[in-house]
């Protein structure tokens, strides 16, 4: 008889290490990488903003649908990252590979989606949210929708390096490797921000192309990223195998997916949804209004961006653990995220009161964009003191399969506050009124995160403290 052995798999750092220690180390790549890219977000936009206000404007107006994009590619990822966590957490490997490889497939599905909307569809998006300005300023009007179109196309067209950029990250953030994302993320941004300049000024010889440049600098940096990701999940990603041969799309795998993915697509989506509207009501003001809208969405990127990275190494501590039913480090994992956050959003919203003026400055601010910015920076800012609690809780209900607790805290947030409220103050004729709808959403959000949260630790955590078996395991069936 011949004496074969299976090496056992060494055990996964997310549920041994010390909780806090793993938080922060899981944590802190990822929150790095997103400052990094939030920083090109606003390098990108403090460029174009040196063309013209009209030019910012532009790119400020093409943000819902790029958002749009991301909450696709990110939704889709939260999905794979719960269900791959998970069953690592479980020991059923064959399940993770099978995860990683649709993730592949969905990716691909995703892009080619969205090349065909932005080919057909991008001058008709800009020239719907600037239908206002048609009587009243038509040749600012046709400028922007000019140079909107030519930023859109080129993000759309080319935007396969975002989708599998984020997809292979997220391969990576569920086996722990946040390390590698860091790296991916970063080189990315550094790129984008190197050839902004290059691009949209024509500089080194290379033609002058506006806006369009710098779609053409942040897709060169997605592209780049998202190669290096796919060399690193196939060199250092060993818990996970991803390969082609003989794959078949599988309808269950993707069903699981889904079901955790299609509410925080929707819930971004809300987003997008919620902007392209604001748009529509600011630009009744002035083109400036929403101009200082794309800033500030630029500017609390800065902010929320280093609580999406937190939110990034949380999830698979809890999807790991709450497949391995240990619901100690479940708990503290979720207190130590939103003490964490709740501590950067206090930091932002001091920043946001002492220097709105300066934050301003970056994007080359006229006199009345100042003049409007300012109050504006100030009233939305109130809404980061609730904030870090509710966007932990939403990553929260994710992780445990409630994406549609998340989903309904983000649509009655976005969609049954901030919009019908920001109309109503609009009718004032008051545009300072009209950001506070941006505090009161958060109260109510704060309110519904408050209610769920207790909903989970009831449903969830208290039966793995008393010793019930999850769901369809055998002994759950006696």
């Amino acid at each position: 008889m011949s004496d074969t052995r299976i090496e056992p798999r060494p055990e996964n750092k997310m549920g041994v290490m010390p909780v806090n220690r793993l938080l922060i180390s899981m944590s802190i790549p990822m929150m790095i990488s997103m400052l990094v890219q939030a920083l090109y977000n606003i390098v990108d936009s403090m460029f174009v903003a040196q063309l013209s206000e009209n030019a910012l404007t532009a790119v400020s107006l093409a943000f819902p649908a790029q958002n749009l994009m991301i909450a696709v590619a990110t939704g889709t990822g939260v999905g794979v990252n719960a269900l791959l966590s998970k069953s690592l957490g479980e020991k059923n490997f064959e399940r993770a590979n099978k995860t990683a490889d649709n993730a592949v497939f969905l990716a691909f599905c995703s892009y080619a989606v969205f090349a065909v909307l932005g080919v057909f569809f991008s001058r008709i998006f800009f020239e719907v949210q600037t239908a206002d300005m048609a009587l009243t300023d038509p040749v600012n009007r046709e400028e922007i929708v000019r140079q909107g179109t030519d930023y859109l196309v080129i993000c759309t067209v080319l935007s396969f390096g975002l989708f599998f950029q984020i997809t292979a990250e997220r391969l990576l953030q569920s086996t722990g490797k946040t390390f590698y994302t860091m790296i991916t993320q970063s080189i990315g941004a550094i790129i984008n921000i190197i050839f902004d300049p290059v691009f949209i000024f024509g500089l080194f010889g290379f033609p002058r192309m506006e806006t369009a440049g710098a779609a053409a600098a942040t897709v060169m940096g997605q592209i780049i990223a998202a190669v290096l990701a796919i060399l690193f999940n196939r060199f250092k990603n060993k818990e996970i195998t991803i390969s082609f041969r003989k794959f078949r799309p599988e309808g269950r795998i993707i069903r699981n997916i889904y079901l955790v993915g299609v509410p925080s697509i929707i819930l971004a989506a809300i987003g997008s949804v919620m902007t392209f509207i604001l748009n529509k009501i600011l630009i009744v003001f002035s083109s400036t209004a929403a101009a200082v809208f794309g800033v500030y969405f630029k500017l609390q990127s800065f902010v929320f961006m280093p609580v999406f990275g937190l939110n990034n190494g949380m999830v698979p501590i809890i999807a790991y653990n709450f497949g391995a039913r240990n619901p100690d480090r479940i708990t503290k994992t979720i207190k130590l995220s939103v003490m964490y956050a709740t501590g950067i959003m206090i930091a932002g919203f001091l920043v946001f009161q002492i220097f709105p003026g300066l934050l301003l400055g970056i994007f080359n601010a006229s006199a009345r964009m100042l003049e409007i910015g300012r109050p504006a920076l100030r009233i939305i800012s109130f809404s980061f003191l609730l904030a870090g609690f509710s966007v932990i809780t939403t990553s929260v209900l994710q992780a445990f399969s409630h994406g549609f607790l998340s989903l309904s805290i983000s649509a009655i947030r976005q969609l049954i506050v901030i919009l019908p409220v920001a109309y109503l103050l609009s009718l004032s004729g008051n545009i300072n009124l009209i950001w506070l709808a941006f505090p009161i959403a958060e109260l109510v959000s704060f309110i519904l995160c408050v209610i769920y949260m207790r909903l989970v630790f009831r449903r969830e955590i208290r039966p793995m403290r008393e010793g019930i078996p999850a769901p369809g395991t055998p002994a759950a069936g006696r």
